[in-house]
């Protein structure tokens, strides 16, 4: 991780002290919920933090909403595999309930995994979910994607590329 200059550190408290109020209820407007709100704004600037682009003027709100709006998809995403996981989770017998913290860590898998896979051109993406959680044969996909069967072949190996270059990520 890079080192954060005070310069830089203190550019970004001069955009939060300028943007902090109405950043704050343009994602409360949003979300309803003042708590969840303030950690969003919390997370805008942490990301803000992180880059190395100080938006100024007029770009500073623009900037800003990007960033928010990405942050509020993220949540509603979040939001949408935990809403079915837990439905599966009702599906099972109780002997596979897991933990809380291991709750936690299938959402934060789930969620890398839909990165990854959203990173795939639709047609990769399309011949991957088929093959694994679908394990229709390439022949199968091929005909579905109107592609040949070596077409499918790549895109299924582009997608196993990707999710490895992701697992060794981390």
């Amino acid at each position: 991780m890079t080192a954060i200059s005070t310069q830089h550190a203190e550019q970004v408290e001069q955009l939060y002290l300028e943007n902090r109020t109405w950043l704050s209820i343009f994602i409360q407007r949003r979300l309803g919920c003042s708590d969840d709100a303030a950690d969003l704004v919390h997370d805008t600037y942490l990301r803000v933090l992180k880059s190395n682009h100080i938006p100024s003027g007029v770009e500073s709100k623009r900037f800003l909403t990007h960033i928010a709006k990405g942050l509020l998809i993220d949540r509603y995403r979040r939001k949408q595999f935990e809403i079915a996981y837990q439905e599966h989770l009702k599906s099972l017998p109780e002997v596979h309930a897991l933990s809380a913290e291991a709750h936690v860590q299938m959402i934060e898998t789930l969620m890398e995994i839909d990165t990854l896979l959203r990173s795939l051109p639709d047609k990769v993406r399309q011949a991957f979910i088929y093959r694994q959680l679908d394990h229709l044969s390439y022949k199968d996909i091929a005909e579905r994607l109107s592609v040949s069967v070596s077409s499918v072949e790549k895109y299924v190996a582009k997608a196993l590329q990707v999710c490895m270059a992701g697992i060794n990520q981390d």
